[in-house]
């Protein structure tokens, strides 16, 4: 087997996701052949050992991974711990035989269809930038939608911290007093993007549902209940990633002004 990145090779064995494992590194808590790695070092799972905080990591080969998806319910955080002690999305996977990680983020208050694995290079396909996977959401906001509303947010938005949203495809679903429920299609993930969206605008967002990510549809999940992805679906997120990303490649290739024509 060829080296690799060493972040590369702890995601891919399932032991933490990309992120984290370069601030493993940069803390200085990996080591190769006992020696310590910086970022940007590489490794051969085949000849070379990493340990973690002194402990060795057995590279397992041609490992079997795990693809599920759940119907996470409002209340739990998408983290694999916390220090808080509040309940995560890990609480629900007790049964599960192996440690996977969250897809991507739902937050606290919002529900919905959670994508989770030990696959590493499957989770940094669907979660880095260029690969951009629709997702799907339903909102309920309130008070009543206007269409300039609902025209700048498709658009796009500045945040509060100054970043610009690409475009969004917004349906109206239900339009009465008070309230209007709207389905959000986006393909990128910034931290509680829908919110922030709808506070740019005025609206305050009351439900926040994700129904599909991809081709990948929630269906009739119930709430804190999960299942395994099958191949097809895995198969199908993988082709729609790539899909994306070659898209955006060549976007931004022909792009003439400051943002992104989607």
């Amino acid at each position: 087997m060829s080296e690799q990145r060493i972040q590369k090779v702890l995601s891919d064995q399932g032991y933490c996701s990309r992120r984290a494992a370069e601030q493993l590194i940069a803390e200085g808590r990996v080591k190769v052949n006992g020696h310590p790695v910086g970022l940007g070092d590489k490794m051969d799972p085949d000849y070379d050992k990493v340990s973690v905080d002194g402990k060795n990591l057995r590279i397992v080969r041609k490992r079997q991974y795990i693809y599920l998806m759940l119907h996470k319910p409002r209340g739990y955080i998408t983290t694999a711990s916390d220090e808080r002690g509040r309940k995560t999305v890990m609480d629900l996977l007790t049964d599960v035989p192996r440690r996977v990680y969250p897809v991507g983020r739902l937050d606290k208050d919002s529900e919905g269809l959670l994508l989770l694995t030990d696959d590493g290079a499957f989770a940094n396909l669907l979660t880095h930038p260029s690969g951009g996977v629709g997702k799907l959401y339903r909102v309920t906001v309130r008070p009543r939608a206007t269409e300039q509303q609902i025209v700048q947010m498709s658009s796009g938005v500045v945040l509060d911290d100054g970043v610009r949203t690409a475009p969004a495809v917004i349906h109206v679903v239900t339009d009465e007093p008070g309230r209007t429920v709207l389905e959000i299609t986006l393909h990128e993930g910034r931290n509680r993007q829908i919110r922030r969206m709808c506070e740019a605008v005025g609206l305050e967002v009351v439900r926040l549902k994700r129904s599909a990510e991809g081709p990948v549809k929630l269906g009739m999940l119930q709430p804190g209940q999960y299942r395994e992805l099958k191949k097809s679906e895995v198969s199908a997120l993988r082709a729609a990633a790539r899909q994306s990303k070659s898209s955006v490649v060549k976007e931004e290739s022909s792009r003439k002004g400051p943002f992104p024509h989607k």
